[in-house]
Order: C-alpha cells, then structure tokens, then sequence
C-alpha cells in the first residue's frame, strides 16, 4: 500500500516546516539558548504542521547531540522519532477526543512522575487538547503548573479559547497560520518532482485554491491526482472533472457576456454549468472568485507580477482587458450581487432558480435603487461618451470670443400715484354709559323655549339699609323676562353674544326654586343638571331631600348674613314646608345636618 503525500513529506527538522517561521524560528532560538519550557501551546487551522512541529520539538530534546535544533538522525531517539519511524516510549501522543475526562487526567497525573526510560526528557503531546473537559484540566493544572525537571507538555489545539485559561497562562503560546499561496504551490511543484509526474502549470492554482492554505489538505488533493493520472501526467481537463471545480471557458464566457449586458449569454452559461453537471453554488463560488481577481486587476495593474494573483501570463493578459470592460463601480455591484445570492442559496432547493435571479438582477442595474446601482449607470454613461468622441470634444481648444456689452437703458420713472383724498366719516355717536348690570344666564335647554332674545336687564336698585332680608339682585319682572312680558324690557342677548353675564350658582338655584314653587309649567329638558358629579335631576316637583343636597352644595356660594337671613324670615325647616297651603308659597331653607 502507498504511503498518503503528507505522511511520506513530513518534515522531519524545524528547517523543513514551510510557511511557518514566526514560530520555528524562536523555537530554534529557545531549544539552542537551553530556555526550554515546562508547557507549550500550538494552536492553528488544521493541516499547517501542529503536530509535526511538536514531534520535531520532542526529537531535538532527546537527541543524543542536544538538546539541537538540527538533529543528528543516527541515534536511536531520532530514529525512532522520525516521521516514518517506530516512536519512543518516553514521547507520549494522547488524542484528547476520547482521553480528555477525568480519569484519563488523573491517570497521566500519576504516571508523569516516573523518570523516563532511555531519554532526556520525557515528552506528552496532548493533540486536540480543546476537548478536554474542566473537570480534566483542573486535574492536570497541579501537575502543568509544578511538573518534574525531565516533564514537558505540548498542547496542540485548532481553538485556543476553548482551552481552560489557568492551563493556558501557563504555557508558551505559538500560533501556527495558513501557509501562502506563493509557498505552497512552490511546495507542491517540489513533491511533484519528488515523484517524478508532470503536472500542466494550471493544475497547481486550482490546488491551491482547493487547498485552502492546508498544506495538509493540498497534499491529500494531489496525491489523488497523481493516483489517476495517466502516462500524459496530470492535466487541466482530469483536473476540473476530478476536483468539480468550473472551467475558465465558462467563467470567462459569464463575464464577457456581463460586460456586453448580453442577457442571451448569460444564461446560456448558466444552461451550459447544469448540463455539464455542476454545482451552480460552486458555479457562483468560482464566479465570485473571478471577480475578486478582476477588482484586484483594476485597482493595481501589476498584481499578476507581485503575487497577488496566481494566474499564467496567458489568462493574466484576457484578465485585464476583462477588468478594463467591466470597470470598477460595475465589478463592485456584481461582486455584491453575487455574494448576496451565495447566502440566498444555502439551503435551497432550487439553486438553479436562485442562480437565474442572481444572474438577472446583475443585467439590470436600473432597478437596483442603490448606491453601487447607481455609480454602475454613470460609469456605463461615461464610457459611451468617450466613446462617442466626448474626449475629442472635451480636449479641443476653446477660442476666447470678445463679449460684448449691452448697452444700458435708462428705464423711464413713473411718479407714484397720489393717494385719494380720504373721506371724512361722521364721528360714532356717543355712547351712553351703562352701568355695572348684572345678567341673568339662560341656560342651554331653555334657550329653545325663549320666545324671542332677551334684553339686558336694568340696573339693580341699591340695598336696603334696613338689615337686608329682601332677594339680592334686580327684581323679576315677569316669568323669564322675555319680549312681551310685563316689564320684560329690550331683549336678551343670547349665550355668547357680547354684553352677555354669567349669574352666580347660587343666583341660578334660587331662580329655579321659585319657578318651581310658584306652579308654572316647567319648560322641556328644565330637569337635568349639568354640573360635573352630579346625578340626573328628576321632573316633578322635587323631594325635601333633594332641597338639601342642593342647599348643601350652594352654602359655598352664600355668605354668612345672607344664611342667617333665611332663618331670620319665620321660614320653616324643609321638612314642615310640605304641610303648607297650596297656593302659599314657601321660602326655602336649609335644615342643619348632624354631626
């Protein structure tokens, strides 16, 4: 059976791990100096040389010439630590995915004080150490923290903050990175000599890319290219079948027919990428790809000389006019678009469609109210003026013509029409005075059964000197005062109306309690009371009771000689005042209430 690229590869010093020298290179400092640590942490992506390093580590200690940097390779520790060799029984490797409890911790805690065997130093390497429970670290953080003289810990871990925190500050911390794309296809074009196969130039790009800076996962994908290669080697064509990856004719086919807003084309790739069986995400992975390849092309012209892009010299020249079409404002829009419907498509069940409609709204950027919609209109309308000869017209001299000046007219000055002689108006006749009258108020229900408006009525006689037992205020002169009524007077002014007063509460509930003691008809909706907290007042003639609470509520707007007056006048308590004559009428008075 064949041994797998990455195992047969495996860099056996710290001068063979690539892409990772801010952390070889101290490690190479330390090991040389004899500033060797107690506990190391390795962390990074998988497939970036974690673990190898710390095997490296582990063989440079117990090399019989070290501790080194630069194993021998002849002793027995290096024999036996060498990638393809046996191992040691003083170098330990313990996969923390299924020995990460409790008990495992314990039991290593108990055999880590044993002296080793035929070694230096006696090394555990605890891989995937982020899955090791609490409970397990806080059963190693003694032994971590206060390990013997020959006992050294190497955690390698894909997520360091998964790591228990008093584990971790007690360690030496070297984050391992994603290895480049310059180095790594240099590695690969290493091994594929190594081997002896020919591999085209544009196979090693869509290894790269497939890779993803592992160079774990970039040997593992060679070495299946190299297994079904044929007697030509590897080619382009095996390699896009094999990889499912989308054929630079299709992309380049999409994007020339974006720039030529040629929508037939356009989807006639996206036809041409199902039927060949593709996956139309992976279709707009690739396509989105491109188009970051085509921004980078425009914003800097020499990126395919200075690493930025790794493309031939071939596709770099069909790039860049590609770029050039297309323009800045319209690569970013479409990268957008794009990249939006990337999200759009996970999980669905129709990605073609969604493929479609991405596809769409990249042809029609005057739908898209957007900012980025916008610069792509103007972009596309400067372009069609150059090349209309916009430039021409816009760089041809501009000859200075003499202006001449208008000749000023003066504008003829009208005199200001005179103003007409105002009219003498005859002076207002003199009003008479009128002296401090106060008004009866109408209230709203009753306006309706008022005959005619009521005027004004005269002036209130003065007091009596006598001791005042007479009604205050100006006599009634007929039911309501109206036109037509003995004594009625001029007419009143309705509510609202100027000259109109506003009697007190107490004028007002004295006023009701003679009409309704002198037997008159009562006029429609005289019975309801409009005050804020009070009851509805019923027709007929009103309960003893009733004269109470309305006694009661009206002693705020009474003064004391005026009280005092009613007693004074021989009247009966209200409740005698229901045996009296029928045709006498009876003042109304207010019975104290007890306390």
């Amino acid at each position: 059976m064949a041994l797998a690229l990455y195992r047969k590869y495996r860099p056996a010093t710290f001068a063979e791990v690539v892409g990772q020298e801010h952390v070889t290179t101290p490690l190479v400092n330390a090991v040389d100096g004899g500033r060797i640590n107690h506990a190391y942490l390795f962390s990074g992506p998988r497939g970036c040389g974690k673990t190898s390093s710390a095997r490296i580590l582990a063989r440079s200690l117990n090399c019989e010439q070290g501790p080194t940097s630069t194993p021998c390779g002849v002793c027995a520790s290096c024999v036996a630590l060498a990638p393809d060799g046996p191992g040691s029984l003083d170098v330990i490797e313990i996969d923390a995915a299924s020995h990460g409890g409790v008990d495992d911790a314990r039991d290593l805690r108990e055999r880590a004080f044993f002296a080793p065997v035929n070694s230096r130093y006696k090394v555990y390497i605890v891989d995937e150490a982020h899955m090791v429970t609490t409970q397990g670290f806080n059963a190693l953080l003694k032994v971590v923290e206060e390990p013997p003289e020959f006992l050294v810990f190497v955690f390698a871990t894909t997520e360091p903050d998964k790591v228990l925190p008093t584990i971790r500050s007690r360690t030496h911390h070297y984050p391992f990175r994603l290895v480049p794309p310059t180095t790594l296809r240099g590695l690969l074009e290493k091994t594929c000599a190594a081997e002896g196969v020919q591999v085209e130039p544009t196979v090693f790009p869509l290894v790269v890319r497939a890779g993803g800076g592992s160079v774990r996962d970039s040997l593992s994908i060679l070495d299946q290219l190299l297994a079904g290669a044929g007697s030509e080697g590897v080619t382009y064509a095996s390699a896009v079948s094999l990889l499912g990856v989308t054929d630079d004719a299709l992309l380049d086919e999409a994007i020339d027919a974006l720039a030529a807003q040629d929508a037939p084309g356009v989807f006639r790739a996206v036809d041409r990428v199902v039927e060949a069986g593709h996956d139309p995400r992976r279709f707009a992975t690739d396509l989105l790809d491109r188009l970051r390849d085509l921004i980078v092309l425009d914003a800097v012209p020499e990126a395919g000389g200075n690493g930025l892009l790794d493309c031939p010299p071939d596709r770099l020249d069909l790039m860049v006019s590609q770029a050039r079409a297309l323009g800045s404002a319209t690569l970013s829009r479409l990268a957008d678009t794009v990249h939006a419907g990337l999200s759009e498509m996970r999980g669905t069940t129709a990605p073609r469609l969604l493929l479609e409609l991405v596809c769409a709204r990249m042809l029609l950027p005057a739908t898209d109210g957007s900012a980025a919609a916008t610069l792509q209109r103007l972009e596309r309308l400067e372009r069609r003026l150059s090349i209309a000869g916009g430039e021409a017209v816009a760089d041809a001299p501009v000859r200075d013509v003499p202006v001449r000046e208008a000749p000023v007219r003066e504008a003829p000055v009208r005199e200001a029409p005179r103003p007409a002689p105002a009219r003498e108006e005859p002076a207002p006749a003199p009003e008479e005075p009128s002296g401090p009258a106060r008004q009866e108020y109408v209230r709203p229900s009753q306006r309706a059964a008022a005959p005619a408006p009521a005027a004004p009525p005269p002036p209130p006689p003065a007091r009596r000197a006598g001791g005042g037992r007479g009604r205050r205020g100006p006599p009634r002169a007929g039911a309501r005062g109206g036109a037509g009524a003995p004594g009625g007077g001029p007419p009143r002014p309705r509510h609202g109306e100027p000259g109109r007063a506003i009697r007190p509460a107490a004028a007002r509930r004295r006023a009701a309690a003679g009409r309704r003691a002198g037997g008159g008809p009562r006029p429609a909706g005289a019975g309801r009371r409009r005050g804020r907290g009070r009851g509805r007042r019923r027709a007929g003639p009103t309960p003893p009771g009733g004269r109470r609470r309305r006694a009661r509520a009206g002693r705020a707007g009474r003064s004391a000689p005026d009280r005092g007056r009613r007693w004074s006048a021989g009247c009966r308590p209200p409740g005698r005042a229901a045996a009296a004559a029928p045709g006498r009428r009876v003042p109304r008075g207010r019975r104290p209430a007890p306390r």
